[in-house]
């Protein structure tokens, strides 16, 4: 966690860089952001809220948009990163971080650069917040000047990342006044004050609607795909509803084992109508309305049109199911008519009312649309719904197939999200439950991104899946493209809970097993007599600690590993150790660093999601 006042040597960065500042005539910095949920994106925006409030220009880019080489024309940057997986960076931090990890950047090439760092985290896993905490040692041996002590958000947090955000803006805050003191007659802006609202809308020409393009189909990172496939595997008696898509192209598409197909969701019709019932827009939903980005220091929903409807938005662009954060109420209590609800609004935002916004919103997992069915006084006036509710995020699933064995075609195996909460009302995915309505002959666009994956360049190097759950899809993309190219040493750990129930693509190992070209593991940890231990992935890798010695330790073998990223990664490693000290001879320390060897030098790979 942030401490609540910069260190004496924070103190002595910021005086340095003070000085060092005067050379620049505009009170202006920059926030990078890195994001796979949308949370470190809602902080940038804040922070940017925050530099506004002290009269600073904050430039705010999504790392992926930022050309890293524009880094070292930067006198003050704000990096906000969250963490993937099991301690990983979002992908849409990895050009930066691999330009930054170049070995042929001087020790002084940022010099001239100061810098804070946020990271956003679960404490829960061993690598919390890792990639902030990369990123700041990095950039300090680059030469740059930390000017805070780095902040880490914990989800673990009852308040969240907000336990952490808070204190740590209080503290940036003190900095930034001390780099850049208010010019005289000017005052610092209250934060309980209504921001500017980030854009301005206004009526629309009747036939606007007709004629301006879908972005995301103009987008050509996106492909028009037909759903051929839209099946059930698992057991229909089973709890868990899993499906295995298949969508077609009419032109060459090109990707790679552990690429990434991207889709845009749209939330049900019937809630939407609901939704715009409940907050007064109902009788507005379809007229046409043109949108003005009028503070570029805030961001929009990926692929918003200038040209749009209040239904569209709240159907593509903007999520009506989210959880909403503090930043939500913060803006909601302006617009609540009822002082009642003004007051209890304010409550929850005050520190005493924390537990009381946690027990109310996060631990029941209320959403923004239940919230506004409860403070019906609200009137929320258009110009402010991207302030108030957040983007609908596009949503990312690993490919399960090679393009070599189904070209002009992608496979996806999707778990369809749905529970209850603890106060029993039933939530679903809003992509997952979008998704599993198409039926074939139903069309939608997928863009493909680049994944983590990379296959070895020897033919001759045996490879390792352990891909537990839908985490076998990354894997069935990797064993098609061996196998397609006629390599026959892949091995397989899979694990579920019932054989008969939800063994994904069972038919498929077994058939391949069965010609030679895949050695299938599969534990079920729950066919066990009532009682037994239960068997996963792990306990079959520490079983086969001679075959594993073999191929990882004298073959040189790459493992994958994919799937949630609970306790499975770290007991599959520690697993792979095992084998390490048992059958090959090593210590535990030597172990340790060669299974930590092997992922520097990219033969242990992750592909995993919390």
């Amino acid at each position: 966690m942030a401490s609540s006042a910069p260190s004496s040597s924070s103190s002595s960065a910021t005086a340095n860089h003070a000085e060092h500042t005067e050379a620049h005539d505009e009170r202006t910095l920059t926030i990078l952001y890195a994001t796979e949920t949308g949370t470190a994106q809602d902080a940038a925006d804040r922070l940017a809220r925050l530099c506004r409030g002290l009269h600073i220009c904050a430039r705010v880019h999504s790392m992926d948009a930022y050309p890293p080489t524009e880094l070292i024309n930067e006198h003050l940057v704000i990096f906000v990163v969250s963490t993937t997986g099991s301690g990983h960076e979002p992908r849409a931090m990895t050009p930066l971080w691999n330009m930054l990890l170049r070995a042929d950047l001087p020790e002084d090439l940022f010099e001239d650069l100061a810098f804070a760092v946020f990271g956003l985290g679960d404490s829960a896993y061993e690598k919390f917040c890792w990639p902030a905490k990369l990123l700041s040692r990095r950039l300090v041996k680059l030469g740059a000047t930390e000017l805070c002590s780095r902040g880490e958000g914990d989800e673990q947090h009852h308040l969240g990342i907000d336990g952490a955000l808070g204190p740590w803006m209080k503290q940036l805050s003190s900095v930034l006044m001390q780099i850049f003191p208010l010019p005289e007659g000017v005052v610092e802006e209250t934060p309980d004050s209504l921001p500017s609202p980030r854009v301005s809308i206004s009526d629309a020409p009747p036939n606007a609607q007709l004629t301006r393009l879908d972005t995301l189909v103009t987008d050509r990172e996106y492909r028009l795909a037909t759903v051929t496939c839209n099946k059930r595997i698992t057991a229909e008696d089973w709890y868990q509803d899993v499906r295995h898509f298949e969508f077609s192209f009419d032109d060459e598409i090109q990707y790679n084992p552990g690429d990434v197909a991207v889709i845009h969701p749209e939330a049900i019709s019937t809630e939407v109508e609901s939704f715009l019932s409940c907050i007064g827009f109902a009788n507005t939903a379809d007229d046409p309305i043109e949108i003005r980005h009028t503070l570029e220091d805030q961001s929009l929903p990926d692929h918003l049109p200038t040209t749009t409807t209040l239904r569209e938005i709240f159907t593509r662009y903007v999520d009506i199911n989210a959880v909403p954060r503090r930043s939500f109420f913060a803006v909601l209590k302006h617009f609540a008519q009822d002082e009642l609800e003004r007051e209890k609004l304010e409550e929850f935002l005050s520190e005493e009312g924390a537990d009381e916004m946690y027990e109310y919103c996060q631990r029941p997992r209320r959403t923004i649309r239940e919230v506004l069915e409860e403070f019906r006084s609200a009137k929320i006036p258009r110009e402010y719904v991207f302030d108030l509710f957040p983007p609908l995020r596009p949503r990312q699933f690993s490919i399960a197939s090679s393009v070599k064995e189904y070209p002009r075609s992608i496979h996806l195996c999707i778990a369809i999200v749905q529970y209850r909460t603890m106060l029993k009302i039933p939530r679903r995915g809003v992509c997952t439950s979008w998704l599993a309505r198409l039926q074939p002959g139903d069309q939608l666009q997928i863009g493909i991104q680049k994944g983590f994956i990379t296959l070895p360049a020897d033919t001759e190097t045996p490879v390792i899946c352990v891909g537990p759950g839908t985490g076998v899809a990354p894997m069935r993309a990797v064993i098609q493209e061996r196998i397609h190219d006629g390599i026959h040493e892949n091995t397989l750990y899979f694990g579920c809970r019932s054989a008969s129930k939800d063994q994904h693509y069972g038919d498929e190992w077994r058939k391949y097993a069965s010609t030679g070209e895949l050695t299938y593991r599969a534990a079920f940890s729950r066919d066990g007599p009532e009682g037994a231990p239960r068997t996963y992935v792990q306990d079959l890798i520490r079983e086969d600690a001679k075959r594993i010695w073999e191929l990882v330790g004298e073959k040189g073998a790459w493992v994958y590993i994919s799937g949630s990223a609970n306790k499975m990664p770290a007991a599959v490693r520690a697993a792979i150790r095992h084998a390490l000290e048992s059958e090959g001879g090593m210590s535990e320390e030597d172990a340790k660093e060669y299974v930590v060897r092997m992922e520097k030098e990219g033969r242990l790979i992750e592909e995993c999601w919390s």
